[in-house]
């Protein structure tokens, strides 16, 4: 299928390309189930997270159908890694400051962490939550506080709690009316964002 370069198809595509936030990405780490992983994408993309590191090294990356993700896989970058170390010095050397959700004594409440530096948000696996070393070398341990008998929600949900909360303060921050991207870089994914 060609896709047509309309007027208004290109504004659109120009919209969003110029509310994507760079300074905010997600990690997941050994999600298996695919409705989970495909959820977790629409949710990026919905609140203007370009890229999400693939952190797979127990689990092998399911496989997702065009249906589930809503194409949500068409607008979000992807990077791999095999392993925490390789990961989190990938970040690091980008800037990126790594929260780590995990139910712990040290972890804070979401609420009380700052989201509009630059941040990696570092999710867990279903049944095992995140490993010990992507906690431990974590720079802030990270829960959603909850007052049920049940301690635990779904890995999209929480993942859809956290990046509302993260769009919540930068949308406060202005973050989203003022492009992260340079001109050249907006005209160069308009352009490619047309061709798909």
């Amino acid at each position: 299928m060609i896709n047509i370069r309309t007027e208004r198809r290109t504004n659109k595509i120009r919209s969003v390309v110029e509310a994507r936030q760079p300074t905010l990405k997600l990690v997941i780490e050994n999600i298996h189930d695919p409705h989970n992983v495909s959820a977790i994408f629409r949710t990026c993309d919905a609140a203007g997270i370009p890229k999400v590191s693939l952190l797979y090294y127990i689990e092998k990356f399911p496989k997702i159908g065009q249906k589930s993700s809503a194409s949500a896989f068409k607008w979000i970058e992807r990077e791999k890694f095999k392993s925490v170390d390789e990961c989190y010095n990938s970040l690091r050397k980008e800037g990126f400051k790594i929260y780590a959700s995990q139910i712990s004594d040290d972890a804070k409440e979401i609420f009380d962490l700052d989201f509009t530096d630059k941040v990696a948000i570092v999710l867990g696996n279903e049944h095992r939550g995140i490993s010990e070393d992507a906690a431990k070398l974590a720079d802030e341990r990270f829960l959603i506080p909850m007052y049920g008998m049940v301690q635990s929600l779904n890995v999209s949900v929480s993942a859809a709690i956290t990046i509302y909360e993260a769009l919540r303060q930068r949308k406060l921050k202005g973050m989203y009316d003022n492009p992260n991207y340079s001109s050249i870089e907006i005209e160069e994914l308009v352009t490619k964002w047309s061709k798909k």
